[in-house]
């Protein structure tokens, strides 16, 4: 099979990762909730961001069952490579790490420019429009909302980004079943 007509396959079968991109409108919707508390120590409110941004991928496997959408092409050598994409931004979260304790008021602000700049990759994976300027997008707007605002702003910001990108994933998967 040759590199496009896998592409295709790994977007067909697991939907272009539509679970994940829903999975993190829950997470973002958990991590405003907590941002909304009446709790006074900013480290606390970023520990419990860490603590409940941690079910992600238990959450997208268990949307994927919903939607239909394969959790993971193991048969596809893009697979892989895929799974190397999702991984990398596990080395980001060590500048989350150091941002925590040295500007806390900034943590969730970090967390979501990471988020957004880790898809970049997947744009190129399953050919689509969506995750190369969702990608730029998030990390540009909630970088600049986060400079100006706080972290409840941001997560409201990711919250509307998360569910227009659904959509238009969505839309975009409906176009690859008449490929």
């Amino acid at each position: 099979m040759d590199l496009d007509k896998l592409r295709i396959d790994i977007s067909k079968r697991g939907k272009k990762g539509l679970h994940f991109i829903m999975a993190s409108v829950v997470i973002w919707c958990v991590v405003l909730i907590i941002w909304l508390l009446p709790i006074e120590d900013v480290l606390t409110k970023n520990l419990l961001t860490f603590c409940f941004t941690a079910p992600l991928v238990p959450l997208a496997y268990m949307i994927s069952k919903l939607i239909k959408a394969e959790f993971s092409s193991k048969d596809n050598p893009l697979n892989k490579l895929g799974i190397l994409f999702a991984c990398n931004q596990y080395l980001y979260i060590l500048i989350v790490m150091w941002v925590y304790p040295t500007v806390p008021e900034k943590m969730v602000m970090v967390l979501a420019v990471i988020f957004g700049a880790h898809l970049l990759p997947f744009g190129w994976l399953y050919q689509s429009k969506a995750y190369y300027v969702m990608s730029v997008l998030i990390s540009v707007t909630t970088l600049i909302t986060g400079i100006m605002f706080n972290a409840i702003a941001v997560s409201i910001v990711m919250i509307l980004f998360e569910i227009i990108f659904s959509i238009w994933l969505m839309v975009e998967n409906k176009s690859l079943n008449t490929l």
